[in-house]
């Protein structure tokens, strides 16, 4: 009799793996929401923050980025999709360890910042050096690397944030900052940890989208304009060359008459010096005839 309630009971048991569904996890909208990784979940519910670590270079496909990973946190389920939140990132200790070498120094440091949106991160940066640096010499780094991060992040987003220090510009910030003081040979933000997620939703500019009907109007002055200019060419073209010929005539008209009027000046006065020249003449006779 209890052999035959055991089995009985054996087969009243339900398999949990078919009650269970298929989920997909999709990244942050920082990452295009791109899917990331599929999990299963008898509920829903259940999904709700479960953490998953993916490489960058899964994300971007740039293999040189394998050796960030980043952390998600599950927050929303529609669907069959379930939604996360970046909350960290941390690189591989292989690739700490390649960097930070013997003769050289390391210069560590932890902040807490709040961005622009109101969140709390914790950064964790470090600076190697080609030669090893004196004990106050690390601290004045330090202090530079202190007042470049908390300004950086004060005029950022988190998510602009999050972006520039994957993509190494905070890092370039420092080490510009710093080889002011002593040139550093390398600056990484080794990991970050998400204390506090924004409180203040900073909306972004709306771009004014063109209207329809403006872009025909404009197109339709355009072409009409040159139409009237192509008419009104000849015309004008036609008055100036008038114009041209009457200034032409005008102009030859009072050569002519400048020429006449010299002319008329120089025969008057050949006729005036005639006469005094005959009288000259007789007068010449005279003398001759009384001698």
């Amino acid at each position: 009799m209890a052999k035959a309630k055991s089995r009985a009971a054996a087969r009243k048991i339900k398999d949990k793996w078919k009650a269970k569904s298929w989920y997909r996890i999709l990244a942050p909208a920082l990452f295009d929401n791109v899917a990331v990784a599929e999990t299963l979940a008898a509920d829903k519910n259940l999904l709700i923050n479960r953490v998953t670590e993916v490489s960058l270079q899964d994300l971007t496909g740039d293999f040189r980025r394998s050796h960030v990973k980043l952390h998600f946190k599950i927050d929303k389920v529609e669907g069959s999709d379930a939604h996360t939140f970046f909350i960290g990132h941390n690189l591989t200790p292989d690739y700490i360890r390649r960097l930070v070498r013997r003769r050289r120094s390391r210069i560590d440091g932890v902040y807490d910042v709040t961005t622009r949106d109101g969140a709390v991160i914790r950064l964790k940066p470090f600076a190697t050096t080609e030669k090893r640096l004196q004990s106050s010499q690390k601290h004045v780094i330090r202090g530079i690397m202190k007042e470049t991060i908390f300004k950086y992040a004060k005029e950022r987003t988190l998510s602009e944030l999050v972006k520039d220090i994957l993509d190494g510009n905070l890092s370039t910030e420092i080490s510009k900052n710093c080889k002011k003081f002593y040139p550093l040979r390398k600056v990484e933000i080794y990991k970050s940890e998400l204390i506090k997620r924004p409180t203040i939703k900073i909306e972004k500019p709306e771009k004014k989208e063109p209207k329809e009907e403006k872009p025909e109007e404009t197109v339709t002055e355009k072409k009409e304009k040159p139409v009237e200019k192509k008419e009104q060419k000849p015309e004008k073209t036609k008055e100036k060359t008038k114009e041209a010929e009457k200034t032409k005539e005008e102009t030859e008209k009072k050569t002519k008459e400048e020429r006449e009027k010299k002319t008329k000046e120089e025969t008057t006065e050949e006729s005036k010096e005639k006469p005094e020249k005959k009288k000259t003449k007789s007068s010449t006779k005279k003398s001759t005839k009384k001698k």
